[in-house]
């Protein structure tokens, strides 16, 4: 979680381009970032995969509106509404966008090839039906960052407790790499995106650089096959608390939108 999923990118990035606020070239190049290329395979009228920015004006012109973000995991369909076809689908990529105002799913493949240091990263979004229901388990901007709020506090003493926060080369290029981020500015988040979404997700992310401190750092203090295990079921739930609050954050414009209809 040290960086954003590229469902977010797609989402965050496509819905600015669907409200007029940037250019189809600036969302292409945001949505597209250190990979090679996007294409979208299976849109309706498509015979092969097409690129991003024909992709995003066909949705639009299919009724899309808005864009949403899906992070499932094994137990935790978060944000998918189904079909079991394209919720498994998915699981396997642990990320999906779903359209909004149109019954369709785009889920990423990753192509990568090359040597390390020189990879080259294509990605397919493969275009799906999707069932019209609420997504599962995703919270409100205002839900998720009281949440958040108590889940930092519970990594940060769990961390501290089995003596793996701040110590080693591992949690070093961990911190460092979440200060270089926020350094390099509030990209995760389009334009049009309020205020409150930009601060869930700054803090979903300190919050998942945390969770990641713990799993990578060895064992640090846990150093009994107890220990360890009571580290992943502490670390656990506030990993999922992470993660809704991700989604939520992504998610916000669609909900501002649904709000303002009722």
């Amino acid at each position: 979680m040290l960086s954003e999923p590229r469902s977010g990118r797609l989402a965050a990035w496509g819905n600015a381009l669907l409200a007029g606020l940037v250019s189809p070239d600036d969302a292409v190049l945001a949505i597209v970032g250190e990979d090679a290329v996007h294409r979208v395979e299976g849109l309706p009228g498509e015979a092969a995969p097409v690129g991003l920015t024909l992709a995003l004006g066909r949705l639009r012109a299919l009724g899309v509106s808005g864009l949403q973000v899906a992070l499932p995991q094994p137990g935790h369909p978060l944000g998918l509404s189904g079909p079991p076809e394209f919720n498994a689908r998915a699981l396997e990529a642990e990320e999906a966008v779903i359209c909004y105002g149109a019954a369709f799913g785009l889920v990423p493949e990753v192509y990568e090839a090359g040597p390390d240091g020189d990879v080259h990263v294509e990605v397919v979004w493969h275009c799906l039906a999707v069932r019209e229901a609420p997504p599962a388990d995703v919270p409100s901007l205002g839900e998720a960052e009281r949440e958040l709020a108590e889940a930092l506090r519970d990594a940060t003493e769990v961390l501290s407790r089995l003596d793996v926060a701040g110590s080693g080369p591992v949690a070093e290029a961990a911190i460092e790499a979440y200060r270089a981020r926020a350094e390099r500015g509030r990209e995760v988040l389009a334009p049009g995106y309020p205020p409150r979404a930009v601060r869930v997700l700054e803090l979903a992310q300190r919050v998942g650089m945390l969770i990641s401190v713990a799993y990578e750092n060895g064992h640090g203090g846990a150093v009994s096959a107890g220990e360890m295990a009571a580290r992943g079921a502490a670390l656990r739930p506030v990993e999922r608390t992470a993660r809704r609050a991700q989604v939520a954050a992504y998610n916000a414009v669609v909900e501002e939108r649904e709000r303002g209809a009722r």
